[in-house]
């Protein structure tokens, strides 16, 4: 791995945590992701479960994590089963965890190779009488691909048909939604890593340069600082191509006048970041580029001080519509008219903000955390409103991360990534 060793006393209070919502006399079963085919003998990098990382540290292939408190030997209680490396494995594809950097790496004591998983597996279901299994039911998961998790959850319920099935992900959503201090220090280092790159494109871009280019200058600042690199596909957007929410192709030039949308971040140890930024590529805004971008800056300002214990998702929707509604009153882009017939369920300012204000962020960028229950403290979003206008041919989005605190105003992990029109312009012309 890239990034520097996690102490293992986080995955060891993790898994602690995880073990106190457990039912009696039950037991968790966690997979590591599948590396996955592209064609022939080609494949995607590999990118770990989030959960086994969460709860074991373990960042490697063909590994198993099983959490069973009420074990009745004291060294079944947590167990690690990993794929047996071997001087072939070494030479070919690099070092894999031995038992004993394993346990450096989760505070695990007990690992079996996997060839043993079925029958230590055996003996342990004739000692419990529920299994946890982990599903994937975050609100935004739309997964058609079979999963490893799904492949041994099918081998357990077949063969085990008599066990009560039980879920890991409602317990996994409250407590990844909380994160702890090592988790914000994490998000922090990826958010300076974003940063660099950031203040590397404001020296760059330019008329003439290609959207591509850019997303190049900024996977290189991230790579130097040991980040494997983006935390999700980077959306460089110039001119109108700002106006596709998710546009990602990244393929075209930039031209005087342009505005350049940058939805990119940098992830550290799994941890991600999530930033966006608008700026002019000529290094000036227009007086109308600057009107709109300054809205859209005091909605966000303002948004993010509705972040607070208590708060609730919806409600806090809301109140963000009601500042954008007032924003795009005073830009002329809707009339109180607009406001007066305006559709309960797609209120007026859904013409020009559609998305969104905010969501949880963490080892995903579109994290774990129940939208119906009340916002907690430690628990870290992004803000991000824009205005987009397809008919003056741009669309402007800012965004942060914030810490939400037990009192006061959040935290923002990105509060050194310049944001301000001004100082945006003071760099670009430097």
């Amino acid at each position: 791995m890239k990034y520097a060793p996690i102490k293992n006393s986080l995955f060891i209070e993790n898994r602690q945590q995880f073990a106190t919502q457990m039912q009696p006399n039950s037991l968790a079963v966690f997979n590591s992701n599948d590396i996955y085919p592209i064609s022939a003998d080609s494949t995607m990098p590999f990118q770990q479960h989030r959960d086994i990382f969460y709860l074991s540290g373990v960042d490697q292939e063909e590994s198993i994590l099983v959490i069973f408190p009420d074990a009745p030997k004291e060294k079944h209680k947590e167990i690690l089963f990993l794929k047996e490396t071997n001087d072939h494995i070494a030479v070919w594809e690099g070092e894999k965890l031995t038992k004993e950097m394993a346990f450096e790496t989760s505070g695990i004591k007990t690992i079996y190779w996997l060839q043993d998983l079925e029958k230590v597996m055996f003996e342990l279901m004739t000692q419990c009488s529920t299994v946890y299994i982990n599903t994937n039911e975050h609100y935004r998961a739309k997964v058609e691909t079979e999963t490893r998790e799904d492949r041994f959850t099918k081998w357990l319920k077949n063969k085990y048909p008599a066990h009560q099935v039980a879920k890991s992900n409602p317990i996994l959503q409250k407590l990844r939604s909380v994160k702890k201090q090592v988790e914000i220090d994490l998000m922090q280092h990826a958010c300076n890593i974003t940063e660099k790159g950031f203040r590397r494109i404001l020296n760059f871009v330019k008329p003439g340069v290609w959207e591509y280019e850019i997303e190049a200058e900024f996977i290189h600042e991230f790579l130097r600082n040991r980040s494997k690199g983006f935390a999700y596909t980077p959306i460089i957007a110039s001119g109108n191509n700002a106006n596709v929410l998710h546009y990602i192709q990244n393929n075209q030039q930039c031209k005087t006048g342009d505005l350049l949308l940058l939805d990119v971040a940098a992830e550290y140890a799994n941890y991600s970041s999530d930033m966006t930024r608008t700026i002019p590529v000529s290094g000036k805004f227009t007086k109308r580029q600057k009107e709109v971008y300054n809205a859209v800056n005091r909605v966000k300002n303002e948004a993010t001080k509705m972040l607070v214990p208590g708060a609730f998702w919806e409600s806090y929707h809301v109140e963000v519509g009601k500042l954008m509604t007032s924003e795009l009153l005073g830009l002329g882009l809707i009339d109180k008219a607009d406001v007066q017939n305006e559709n309960p369920d797609w209120p007026a300012y859904k013409k020009y903000f559609m998305h969104g204000t905010s969501h949880h962020i963490g080892l995903d960028t579109h994290d774990y955390g129940l939208l119906y229950e009340p916002i907690e403290p430690n628990m870290v979003f992004t803000v991000e409103p824009g205005i987009y206008i397809p008919e003056e041919g741009f669309g402007i989005r800012l965004e942060d991360d914030v810490v939400v605190r037990a009192s006061g105003e959040p935290f923002n992990l990105m509060r050194n990534i310049p944001i301000e029109a001004d100082e945006i312009e003071e760099i670009m012309n430097a």
